[in-house]
C-alpha cells in the first residue's frame, strides 16, 4: 500500500506539469493584453511595452513557461499583476472559504441524495420514484446561477429568513452550500439508486431474506453497504467539480474564496492568477482522488486482497517477496 502511495504521488508530478503547460499555453492565445489593461486606455504604446518588458511578457513562450516552472521548483509562485502581492499568500488567505463552502456542499449533498436514492429504489416504478428522477434530472439541468437567484428572491427578500450575502455567521454559509449541493445531490442520487437496484438482485440478497431476515435489516445492513461503495467515487469526482463550480456561489453570495479570486485574475488577465489557482485546485483534486482510492480499499475487502496478491507475486526469476 505504501508504494502504491508513494507511485501515485510521484505521478502527480508529471500530471500537473502538463497542466501548467495547457493552462499557460490557453492564456498566451486568449486575446487581451495584462499590461493594457493596468495602464488603460490612455496609456502610451511605449509605456506598455515597458510593463510588458518588466512583467517578462515580451520574452518567448518555452523562456517564460521553464522560468515559471523552475520558480514554482523554489517556492515562488509569483505576485499578482494587479495587487503587487505574492500569490501563494493570497490563495492561502482565501482557500479556507473555498474549503468551507465545498465541504458544506458535499455534506448537504450526501445527507439529501443517499436517503433519496435509497427512497426511490425502494420504490421502483411507483409514482415515487419517477418523481425522484425527475427531481434529479431537474436539478442536474438546473444552471446554479440561476438556483441562486430564485433563494435569494424567495428566502431573502421575500421571507427574510437568510441573508443574501457575506459569510459573517453560519446562517451566511446555507444558501451558497444549498447552490452548490442540489445538483450534486441529484447525482449522487441517481447513482445510489442505479447502483441499490443492481445490488438488490444479487444471490447473497436473496439468501439473507430466505434467511427471515426483516427487509430493512437487509437493506441497510448487506445491500447498502455495497451500493455506497461507487458512490464514494462520485462523490470524489464532484470535490472536484465542486470546487471550480463553487465560482459561482462565490461571487453571487460576495465570498471572498478561491473560485472568484480566480474569476477576477481571469477578467484582469492576471497570469500569475489564473496558473497557480488553476495549479492548486488541480493538486487538491488529485490528492482528493488518492484518497478516495484509499478509501476504497478500507471499505472493500476485495480490493485490499488485490493489493496483498500484487505485494505476494514473484518477480520474474526471483522469490516472492
Amino acid at each position: 500500500m505504501l508504494r502504491y502511495i508513494i507511485r501515485r504521488l510521484l505521478l502527480m508530478i508529471p500530471t500537473l506539469l502538463g497542466i501548467t503547460l495547457i493552462v499557460m499555453l490557453f492564456i498566451t492565445i486568449t486575446p487581451g493584453d495584462p499590461a493594457r489593461m493596468l495602464l488603460g486606455n490612455d496609456a502610451t504604446q511605449q509605456e506598455v511595452e515597458e510593463l510588458r518588458e518588466e512583467m517578462g511578457l515580451n520574452d518567448p513562450f518555452p523562456v517564460r513557461y521553464a522560468n515559471y516552472i523552475k520558480n514554482i521548483f523554489q517556492g515562488d509562485f509569483g505576485k499578482s499583476f494587479r495587487t503587487k502581492r505574492p500569490v501563494l499568500t493570497e490563495i492561502m488567505t482565501r482557500y479556507p472559504y473555498s474549503l468551507m463552502l465545498v465541504c458544506f456542499s458535499l455534506v448537504m449533498a450526501i445527507f439529501i441524495g443517499i436517503p433519496i436514492g435509497i427512497y426511490a429504489a425502494t420504490h421502483q416504478y411507483s409514482w415515487k420514484d419517477n418523481a425522484a428522477i425527475f427531481a434529479s434530472l431537474f436539478c442536474v439541468s438546473m444552471p446554479g446561477f440561476w438556483f441562486a437567484l430564485m433563494l435569494i428572491q424567495l428566502l431573502c427578500v421575500k421571507f427574510q429568513l437568510l441573508p443574501p450575502s457575506g459569510v459573517d455567521n453560519w446562517q451566511g454559509w446555507i444558501l451558497p452550500a444549498l447552490t452548490s449541493a442540489l445538483g450534486f445531490a441529484a447525482t449522487i442520487a441517481r447513482q445510489t439508486r442505479s447502483n441499490l437496484l443492481e445490488v438488490i438482485r444479487q444471490d447473497y440478497i436473496t439468501t439473507a431474506r430466505a434467511k427471515g431476515q426483516s427487509e430493512r435489516k437487509v437493506l441497510y445492513r448487506h445491500a447498502l453497504k455495497n451500493a455506497v461503495i461507487p458512490v464514494i467515487m462520485i462523490v470524489g469526482s464532484i470535490f472536484g467539480m465542486a470546487m471550480g463550480g463553487s465560482m459561482i456561489s462565490e461571487v453571487i453570495f460576495s465570498i471572498p474564496g478561491l473560485g472568484s479570486y480566480t474569476l477576477a485574475g481571469l477578467n484582469a488577465r492576471d497570469y500569475p492568477v489564473i496558473q497557480t489557482s488553476v495549479l492548486f485546485m488541480s493538486a487538491l483534486f488529485a490528492i482528493v482522488l488518492l484518497l478516495i482510492d484509499l478509501a476504497f480499499a478500507i471499505i472493500d475487502p476485495r480490493i485490499r486482497s488485490q493489493y496483498a496478491r500484487r505485494k505476494r507475486k514473484p518477480a520474474k526469476g526471483g522469490a516472492a517477496t
